[in-house]
């Protein structure tokens, strides 16, 4: 397991006695809209929801912010994917968070998994309308664990040394700790299947359907002279976003200067045929726990080396993220599913990287292989108004301090770039 870090210089990016079962104790479940259910076969469709379950003092610290704080094995609904959540979004916690989860199909428990506990530094920018909406809350990452109907968590604030004078202490943990379990539902069904089991329901006029995949086009159909073909994408349709959940309307920046890559740290233990499943609990994260108004980032890359559109507004469009605290302006953020700290990425992710990249910071005239200015919004490594040069493919980490994308993805962003260059034709 990864251990936990918190030092002045960085953040990560992304042994307690098992505890008696428990009945389950009330819970908290986001508003999610009926389910739908169609007939029998691969068609069917299931609204997905959130089940927020409060954590309590694992020893006798019964003052808010106790140092050991969790839940007992428990029988809950179906859920795949799982995050801690606290109030503020501004307070950070420090310690160790880890989950055990019981799989729907076998029975079976999982061993103890961390889960990241410093995530704020994928988000909106300081002071943005997104981070000041009075919404936000802090949270770990999100690790996909597959549908489980069983859970357990133990917290434990990290110690701090103490002097000839001191004993060692126990750090607080921030307040409203709560376990929150993503059901990421099934895709919603086409609009003709929708006409069918909403009939009852007035009419509206049609709106041309978004395509579930924008296809790659010819090397020929270059938009700009040294944009890369638009590559492959499967849009928010294809994945079953259910736009219901996310803000209205959309928030643009003025260009693409820089693509910043990431790791989602959400684990590597899916298969790519469940990749839609893993965005859309990312996504239902994302806006119900963690309070941002859309998916954070731009676009998401799986193992098989597929690209999704993440946050909504168009794919060629300079969409606004909240992936690089204090970069988000003028730079597009795309996240690979998965943890690569000590695994490396897969070919097929990198030529995604790099076929996206080429015809995204394209459009707007930028080299893969440049370097470009980004004004900082703040952040724990650049003060708010910096003009800081960094890569045109930049890693996570060179915005903020952080683990993200992992060491071993951050390795190959070389890589990524020659590529991204050569598909440009330079």
């Amino acid at each position: 397991m990864r251990g936990f870090l918190a030092s002045s210089t960085g953040v990560t990016c992304a042994a307690a006695l098992a505890l008696p079962l428990a009945p389950p104790a009330a819970a908290t479940t986001s508003p999610a809209p009926p389910v739908t259910r169609a007939a029998a076969g691969p068609e069917a469709y299931a609204a997905g929801g959130t089940q927020s379950l409060p954590l309590a003092s694992r020893s006798s610290d019964r003052a808010p912010g106790a140092a050991e704080q969790g839940l007992v094995r428990r029988d809950v609904r179906p859920f795949s994917l799982v995050g801690v959540v606290w109030d503020d979004p501004a307070t950070e916690l420090h310690g160790r968070v880890e989950v055990r989860t019981r799989a729907t199909a076998t029975g079976a428990w999982s061993g103890w998994r961390e889960l990241e506990t410093h995530n704020a530094d994928h988000a909106a920018d300081p002071g943005s309308p997104e981070s000041t909406s009075g919404r936000v809350r802090g949270a770990t990452a999100p690790l996909w664990v597959g549908e489980s109907d069983g859970v357990e968590v133990r917290v434990r604030a990290e110690t701090t040394p103490g002097t000839a004078r001191t004993a060692p202490a126990r750090s607080r943990l921030p307040g409203g700790l709560r376990i929150d379990l993503v059901d990421p539902g099934k895709a919603a069904p086409p609009p003709a299947h929708r006409a069918r089991t909403e009939a009852a329901e007035p009419a509206e006029p049609a709106e041309p359907a978004e395509p579930a995949v924008l296809p790659a086009l010819p090397a020929r159909q270059k938009t700009k002279p040294h944009a890369g073909p638009r590559p492959r994408i499967t849009t928010r349709r294809g994945w079953g976003a259910e736009e219901k959940l996310r803000d209205k309307g959309f928030v643009y920046t003025t260009k693409v200067k820089a693509a910043f890559v990431h790791h989602s740290d959400t684990g590597n233990d899916y298969r790519c045929s469940q990749a839609s499943s893993v965005i859309r609990g990312i996504y239902r994260y994302h806006v119900n726990s963690m309070g941002w108004r859309d998916l954070g980032y731009n676009f998401l890359v799986d193992k098989c080396g597929n690209i999704y559109e993440g946050r909504a507004g168009g794919v060629a469009k300079p969409v606004l993220g909240a992936h690089t605290l204090g970069f988000n302006s003028n730079s597009v953020g795309i996240a690979v599913l998965g943890t690569y700290s000590s695994k490396k990425p897969s070919s097929a992710a990198l030529k995604a990287i790099a076929r996206l990249t080429a015809w995204k910071v394209g459009l707007y005239g930028m080299n893969p292989r440049g370097k470009t200015y980004l004004k900082s919004g703040g952040g724990n490594l650049y003060p708010k108004g910096e003009k800081v040069r960094l890569n045109v493919i930049s890693g996570h980490r060179d915005g903020f301090a952080t683990n993200c994308p992992g060491k071993k993805l951050y390795a190959k962003l070389g890589t990524a770039r020659a590529k991204a260059a050569a598909y440009q034709g330079r």
